[in-house]
């Protein structure tokens, strides 16, 4: 069974919390429910914590007064962008006070020319290298630039590939759609990536924090948990953001986070052991039971507790394995 237990709180086994923010900390201006506690008692016990965001259109002084907006005590030093570490990628590989062209906002020249660098907005002012993160006000101007000093020669560093931005209104375009569009003018491809799932981000935040053993907390599987597999970080995902109970129960084995749970008061909770029996996944009280066709069965426990989802869980990644179907959920109040 792939799902890993913990006889005490989860969070006793690692140095380090890595959250992400958008689905787990907050959603757009309001906290998660549960998170806020959650965090606060994290602290209290002394748990070194990291906030990790793909999104470069903000610094990382502004994601903190968010989350101060919350009554969390939280330093800037705490967050780590997309912008910031993309930063720390091209200052290793460009010498020092360089030019760079920047198609973005603040999000990337305040952590650039932290390291010395000097941000430029035009092909024809010499840059060494561009770099291209999400900001509203990128336009055909900015990505036109990009793409002449790209096709001259000049290497290409990106944030992050997330295709789409949440906005109040609505999903927008993101950041990789922008990138699609030089790819597509220019077909160059960027010489390092930093965010979600690649390992720019999470190395930026275990090197702060001087890590040995982080666990990564998320809700999107395709960013949180891809990218903590790619970093051999172990991850917990939490049922608060993007990705259902459903897609958990569909993951082949390769995509699995280590843990599952509702939300992020699982940090403190121990994960009990799940037993698989057949047909039958048993963890504390709750039953769940994969029939022939493949359809998940909540038959005992408190549908959308931490027992309840592991034992989800671990029926439909049995089911799948064994039989190669795809799992459905079905019966009421089955997610979270």
């Amino acid at each position: 069974m792939p799902l890993r237990a913990s006889s005490g709180p989860l969070i006793s086994s690692y140095d380090l919390a890595m959250l992400d923010l958008d689905g787990v900390v907050y959603r757009g201006e309001l906290a998660v429910p549960h998170a806020v506690e959650t965090i606060d008692h994290l602290a209290a016990e002394n748990v070194r914590l990291a906030y990790l965001t793909n999104n470069a259109s903000r610094t990382a002084d502004e994601v903190a007064e968010q989350l101060r907006g919350f009554g969390l005590s939280v330093v800037d030093a705490d967050v780590v962008t997309a912008g910031e570490a993309i930063a720390r990628i091209v200052a290793e590989s460009v010498p020092p006070g360089s030019s760079i062209l920047v198609v973005g906002g603040p999000g990337l020249t305040v952590p650039l020319e932290r390291h010395g660098l000097r941000c430029v907005a035009s092909a024809d002012e010499n840059p060494v290298a561009v770099v291209q993160g999400f900001h509203p006000d990128v336009g055909w101007r900015n990505l036109a630039e990009a793409s002449y000093a790209i096709q001259a020669g000049v290497k290409w560093f990106v944030s992050n590939l997330d295709q789409t931005f949440p906005s109040a209104r609505g999903t927008a375009p993101g950041n990789g759609s922008l990138v699609e569009a030089v790819h597509r003018a220019t077909g160059a491809e960027p010489a390092a990536i930093a965010g979600k799932p690649e390992q720019g981000l999470f190395e930026e935040a275990r090197g702060r924090a001087g890590s040995t053993r982080p666990l990564m907390v998320g809700d999107r599987i395709d960013t949180d948990i891809v990218g903590a597999l790619n970093c051999g970080i172990d991850a917990l995902h939490v049922l608060t953001g993007i990705s259902s109970l459903t897609d958990l129960v569909r993951l082949r084995p390769d995509l699995r986070p280590h843990y599952v749970a509702p939300d992020l008061r699982s940090m403190l909770q121990a994960h009990p052991d799940v037993h698989v029996d057949g047909s039958r996944a048993v963890c504390g009280s709750a039953i769940a039971r994969a029939d022939a066709d493949g359809d998940i069965t909540l038959m005992a426990g408190e549908p959308g507790s931490l027992e309840a989802v592991r034992a989800v869980v671990a029926a439909g990644w049995t089911h799948l394995d064994e039989t190669g179907h795809v799992p459905q959920l079905v019966g009421p109040a089955l997610e979270h």
